[in-house]
């Protein structure tokens, strides 16, 4: 049964949804997603203090929702340095780095486990930091992914777009790939790759580098 809330005003409905959603997005791991929902809750926060008439409420949402702004516009309008650094196979930190991260990669490539001794290898990164792995097996000019991980932080910051589709292509092209190809064994991991421009090839999908 539904909670009776008819003692609560319109207003402070308003503020209880404003609220929620700042709270909400605290509770967030993708960097866009908790910037997106925190300005929809500093615009209703806006709103809440015009109805109560409170400038104090309403200059300092105003001012978060600018901040939000301005931190997506960042995030999603290039302003990011993305990376992709080749790495031998076996380096401590890769091997770390993918055992820290082997559930969330078990989410969309549920079959991956170790790296092989001659796996091709990038650690990818965005400002700096890593923030994922891609690894293949070269088979001439071909690369067959065995592993293609983003953390879950920054998989809206377009590093599988510029990756494939962008400037990105160059490590791959220098590597001397001409062609990537994967089997993706779910449908989030599927979805993915075709929206970064790998079109059906046989039982796989294949991206053919500009």
């Amino acid at each position: 049964m539904l909670a009776d809330v008819s003692w609560l005003s319109p207003v402070e409905l308003v503020g209880y949804l404003a609220s929620a959603l700042v709270v909400a997005s605290l509770a967030m791991t993708n960097v866009v997603r908790l910037r997106t929902i925190s300005l929809i809750g500093s615009v209703i926060f806006v709103v809440y203090g015009a109805l109560l008439g409170s400038i104090p409420i309403i200059l300092t949402n105003a001012a978060v929702a600018g901040l939000n702004v301005w931190f997506l516009r960042k995030e999603l309008g290039g302003g990011r340095t993305l990376g992709a650094v080749p790495i031998d196979a076996e380096a401590p930190f890769l091997q770390d780095f993918l055992r820290t991260h082997l559930p969330d990669i078990h989410k969309s490539q549920p079959g991956f486990e170790t790296v092989p001794a001659d796996a091709y290898a990038l650690l990818l990164t965005r400002d700096g930091l890593p923030a994922g792995a891609l690894l293949g097996e070269r088979r001439g000019s071909e690369l067959r992914l065995t592993l293609d991980y983003v953390m879950e932080a920054y998989r809206d910051s377009r590093i599988g777009r510029w990756l494939y589709t962008g400037d990105g292509q160059k490590v791959l092209r220098d590597a001397g790939f001409r062609t990537v190809v994967a089997t993706p064994a779910t449908a989030v991991h599927r979805s993915y790759l075709q929206g970064v421009g790998f079109v059906p090839d046989g039982d796989a999908l294949a991206r053919i580098l500009d």
